[in-house]
């Protein structure tokens, strides 16, 4: 560690799941001294400063009328439940409906922020600026500081010959479909890079690369365990760091959890579609259902329509749930297979069942399944004969479960919050530019 103290800039992409990356590492840096500010999005005012952090928000788009306090990530829950039938295409077809969407929300929110982000940058005066999003902000690039990027979704975002194109949720041999998914995604994406990349060069940065929205940055950070990774076949270059897990340490353990779900009587299940993916009310019912009369115990992350959701009588959940502090306690994830939550299911050792939605949920739901740490099935078409044998064979396969318990002790042990922490120390010892 260099002994300076040093200013880190942290611009998360506003869902849970990017934010509480970034809220383990940057809790990692203030511990050792630095300085750590946030640029996060609006709706998470006072929640970053609840865990020692200064914030300096952004908004991504004009503020809603009314003076109603927004819940944390609010737009994309807004923006999930109204998508959500969507979900039910496939992953081409999901392109021109989901997909494609999504990256104009993104683009809208840079250009609206961008002002913004060179004011906060002007105020903060960072050392190095960190993103973990999926879309370049230039005046991050712009800064003349050190620029890192995170990655913490699938790291099919870095493209190669010799690896399924992302978003695709197509198997690792499946070339065919491969070029198909390709050629399908230029059609319907090319112009919405072209006009973007235009726009990302016109503030000052440097173009874009092929069909990317991003910038790779001086140094670069990844959230995948290696038992998953892809850099056999798509090596990555000097400056990328895996970081095998980045698991927050804020969450407090729940204080009502169930006596009875922690004696060790029944088989113990988490089940979450995340803060998205649970306002897909339907989906959420259908899953509960068919879990009701299983011999298991259930936690049930419920999200942000909770009120909506009932539990049966061998579940217990609520809206929100500390993840990191119920995962050590379970014996099966059942999971939409975010980033998140399928490297942390890991770094606890813990087979998954997975239903993806959108996004890359679909490319770790197929890497956990061909890997063989899980079982991915179809969301909205598997027959409840399907998903309760998916449950008794991932509960009974006790070799399974000692594989993957020890991939998750060699997960613990690589210290992915301290690794990524080093890197970030390094990157700001360097000289401004």
């Amino acid at each position: 560690m260099n002994d300076e103290r040093r200013t880190f800039l942290f611009m998360p992409e506003s869902a849970y799941g990017p934010t509480n990356n970034c809220i383990g590492i940057g809790h990692e840096l203030a511990r050792r001294g630095h300085r750590v500010v946030f640029a996060a999005e609006r709706s998470w005012e006072g929640k970053l400063t609840a865990l020692g952090f200064e914030e300096d928000l952004v908004d991504l788009a004009p503020a809603p009328e009314g003076d109603d306090e927004q819940d944390a990530g609010q737009f994309w829950k807004d923006y999930i439940k109204e998508v959500a039938p969507e979900f039910r295409k496939t992953t081409a077809e999901q392109l021109e409906t989901v997909t494609k969407p999504i990256w104009e929300a993104l683009i809208d929110g840079a250009k609206y922020c961008e002002p913004q982000l060179k004011q906060i940058i002007e105020r903060v005066r960072p050392d190095v600026i960190i993103e973990d999003n999926v879309l370049t902000f230039p005046a991050l690039v712009t800064a003349g500081v050190p620029f890192v990027r995170i990655v913490s979704c699938n790291p099919l975002e870095v493209p190669g010959d010799d690896i399924a194109p992302v978003f695709s949720g197509l198997a690792e041999d499946d070339r065919e479909g491969w070029a198909s998914f390709r050629a399908e995604y230029d059609r319907t994406h090319r112009p919405l890079w072209e006009s973007f990349d235009a726009w990302v060069q016109e503030q000052g940065a440097s173009a874009l690369p092929d069909l990317e929205f991003i910038h790779q940055g001086d140094e670069n950070l990844y959230v995948y365990p290696e038992v998953l990774d892809y850099t056999d076949r798509r090596p990555l270059g000097a400056n990328w760091h895996r970081l095998d897990s980045s698991v927050r340490e804020t969450e407090q353990a729940p204080a009502d959890l169930p006596a009875s779900f922690t004696d060790g009587s029944r088989p113990l299940v988490y089940f979450s579609l995340g803060s998205l993916g649970s306002a897909d009310v339907e989906l959420m019912r259908r899953v509960i259902a068919v879990l009701a009369d299983q011999p298991i115990n259930v936690i049930v992350s419920k999200g942000p329509l909770h009120d909506e959701i009932e539990l049966a009588d061998n579940m217990w959940g609520a809206e929100f749930l500390p993840q990191t502090k119920i995962l050590p306690l379970v014996d099966l994830v059942i999971t939409h297979g975010g980033n998140n939550t399928t490297t942390e299911a890991l770094h606890f050792g813990k087979p998954m069942i997975l239903l993806p939605l959108f996004w890359d949920q679909y490319d770790n739901a197929q890497r956990v399944h061909e890997r063989g740490f899980g079982i991915r099935l179809d969301t909205y078409r598997f027959t409840p004969e399907q998903f309760q044998g998916a449950v008794r064979t991932l509960l009974d396969d006790t070799a399974l479960r000692e594989r993957i318990a020890a991939v998750g002790a060699d997960i613990r042990s690589r210290a992915g919050l301290a690794t990524a922490a080093d890197v970030i120390e390094r990157v700001g010892a360097r000289e401004r530019v």
